[in-house]
């Protein structure tokens, strides 16, 4: 009766992934098994990477779509499904439109512009993904022996792991990255293969590197691609290797990859000399501790400023796990951001469906990643935080006004929820009641000041680049503005797409959900130690269900209930948010953007001209009338909606 069953098996879930509260476990075994993990971890994306490659080489049709990208839709892989027999195809369908039995394909742009071309190509890319997973998985292996272990110390020697993981990771795989773009995909962009067999004979640049050793390096810059380039072809190409042309290719509307080349050469450049800065066997170069405890302003605004943060952050993988995530999770966001705004894959502006996916997949990744961040400085605050070592430091300082902090936090969510709300019910009874002239319509003055500055004309405010005498636009005229501006100021892309009223709008309310989240998060976090109703919580741990009624009632109080409601909140956010860009974007695809300019200023319209709209042939695919060939997915609908 002590240990029921029940409760060992429910509590051997939960704890699945508690590594430091399993039995027997210290502090270095710890470090060593999740180090361990990493291996494998990297081996189980490697494997999924090669099933991508694998299943479209086998069935997909992607020497097909390489022959004419944009007539051809890209298959992923036959789906076997037993539902697809003789039978059910004659029941389900009408005349001779069978249903889906295929699925579409998001990563045919990307290994094109990369410098994929045949089916053969990707089974090789395959097998050799294949090879570095068995490598990966027999090197966790190795590591978890007595011999190969590496010991505590290892794990926190700052310095020598910023040097191997700025150097090494970020820095030299972004050269390796050039170089593949360089020998490989500039030369298959061109029309000219390069492969295993003549990578070594075949120069990229018909100067070789003789401007690389003299310095004159702006040979590789001359003689770009012309405006009339036929991508994958020789027609109008030129011979640059890395350019600053600004702007897309006018083909594929996707940014140069000559332009790319580039970036990401600084980008290694930046990161091998960011590796090289940091005090390790040499007695040179900075040093982390000395750094952070020198964080003092002198006029003791912040108090003991960064001391002890060091040592907080080293013993705490819960506080360098958040940090981690945290701005993993920002870089996603940006990602999906980025990848339809300054799209870098030959003609993926054209291919909706995965523009759509891709923001919408990064748009959640990065949600997770966000609520996962603040959940792992919950547990840190619980289980890791030293009062006595962070004394009046900037940490001690954010616990000690974290209520300013929340109630600053709750104030800035109701005013955003009441006012756009309010705007929104205002505009909903007007329009309901015949009078669509009395809306309250807001031009979004702001935005449209920076969008303006980067460039676009379309609302004459003349400021900076949009200005053709500003300092910054005659600096940059000779290298990168041209490119720039004729691509800002082109309706073909999603550049700075043109806003009106119903874009303040959604921008609040996103702005409503994203800070209300914010607010849970935050709130969480800095509770997990204690409230005013329960200040003993930390005693409880990250997650506890009620300590009873005594208190005024302790449920739903732990850090846990604060990141299991933050989710609800993520969630729906991120909902509004790719609602706003899926119609956005589909009225811009149909080229009737005034539907979204004229209905997304009210309820009714987000309701009956996007939601319903879109999704009357899919609800419709199963009704007292009979169904059409979307019937399964009619089914799947409503099944979403109950697991929701």
């Amino acid at each position: 009766a002590q240990d029921p069953a029940t409760r060992r098996i429910w509590y051997g879930i939960a704890t699945a992934h508690d590594l430091e509260a399993h039995d027997g476990m210290t502090e270095e075994n710890l470090y060593q098994k999740i180090f361990a993990s990493h291996f494998g971890h990297l081996a189980i994306i490697f494997l999924w990477t090669a099933g991508n490659l694998f299943h479209v080489a086998w069935q997909g049709n992607f020497e097909k779509w390489v022959s004419n990208p944009l007539k051809t839709r890209p298959i992923a892989h036959a789906i076997w499904d037993p539902h697809f027999g003789e039978s059910a195809l004659k029941a389900f369908s009408k005349g001779n439109t069978y249903p889906v039995n295929i699925t579409f394909a998001g990563l045919y742009q990307w290994w094109y512009t990369i410098g994929f071309r045949t089916n053969q190509e990707l089974y090789k890319g395959s097998v050799g993904l294949l090879l570095l997973a068995s490598v990966l998985l027999i090197a966790g292996w190795l590591h978890l022996q007595p011999k190969f272990r590496p010991s505590l110390s290892w794990f926190k020697n700052n310095e020598s792991r910023l040097n191997h993981h700025l150097s090494g990771l970020l820095g030299f795989s972004s050269l390796a990255w050039t170089g593949h773009l360089v020998h490989v995909a500039i030369p298959a962009s061109r029309g000219v293969h390069v492969g295993w067999d003549n990578f070594l004979t075949t120069p990229p640049h018909p100067a070789g590197l003789t401007p690389f050793f003299t310095g004159n390096w702006t040979v590789y810059a001359e003689n770009p691609d012309s405006a009339t380039h036929a991508f994958n072809t020789s027609d109008g190409a030129g011979t640059a290797i890395l350019t600053f042309l600004g702007g897309f290719h006018p083909q594929t509307q996707s940014l140069w990859l000559s332009d790319m080349a580039h970036h990401h050469l600084a980008i290694a450049v930046v990161f091998i000399v960011a590796g090289h800065m940091y005090r390790t066997n040499f007695g040179i170069g900075h040093n982390m501790k000395e750094i952070l405890d020198a964080h003092r302003p002198p006029g003791g605004r912040l108090g003991a400023g960064h001391v002890g943060l060091f040592e907080t952050i080293t013993n705490s993988l819960h506080m360098q796990l958040g940090l981690a995530l945290a701005c993993l999770g920002v870089a996603t966001s940006l990602t999906a951001q980025h990848m339809y705004a300054l799209t870098p894959y030959a003609y993926l502006s054209k291919d909706f469906t995965t523009e759509a996916a891709l923001y919408t997949h990064h748009q959640y990744i990065a949600g997770f990643l966000m609520v996962g961040a603040f959940a792992h400085g919950a547990i840190f605050f619980v289980r890791d935080y030293d009062p006595e070592l962070n004394k009046n430091n900037v940490l001690a300082r954010m616990l000690e006004h974290k209520e300013a902090i929340i109630s600053h936090l709750s104030w800035v969510s109701l005013f955003l929820g009441f006012h756009t709300l309010g705007l929104y019910i205002h505009n909903d009874t007007v329009v309901a009641f015949g009078q669509p002239e009395k809306q309250i319509l807001f031009e979004p003055l702001f935005a449209e000041y920076i969008q303006a500055a980067s460039g676009k004309a379309v609302y004459q405010f003349n400021v900076l680049l949009a200005s053709p005498t500003s300092p910054a636009t005659v600096a940059g005229n000779q290298i990168w503005l041209p490119g720039w501006l004729e691509a800002i100021n082109n309706s073909k892309n999603d550049l700075f797409l043109k806003i009106g009223p119903g874009d303040f709008l959604v921008h609040h309310a996103i702005a409503l959900g994203l800070h209300v989240t914010a607010l849970i998060l935050v709130k969480g976090a800095l509770d997990a130690r204690g409230s005013k109703l329960m200040p003993d919580k930390k005693d409880f741990g990250y997650s506890f269900p009620c300590d009873g009624p005594g208190r005024g009632g302790t449920c739903d109080i732990s850090a846990w209930d604060a990141f299991y409601l933050a989710m609800f909140w993520m969630l729906n956010t991120i909902g509004w948010v790719t609602f706003y860009w899926h119609w956005k974007h589909m009225t811009i695809w149909g080229g009737n953007p005034g539907q979204f300019d004229e209905s997304s200023n009210y309820i009714m319209g987000w309701l009956r001209d996007y939601l319903w709209l879109n999704s009357s042939p899919l609800i419709n695919g199963y009704n007292p009338f009979g169904m059409n060939n979307l019937s399964v997915w009619s089914w799947m609908f409503l099944f979403g909606h109950l697991v929701w």
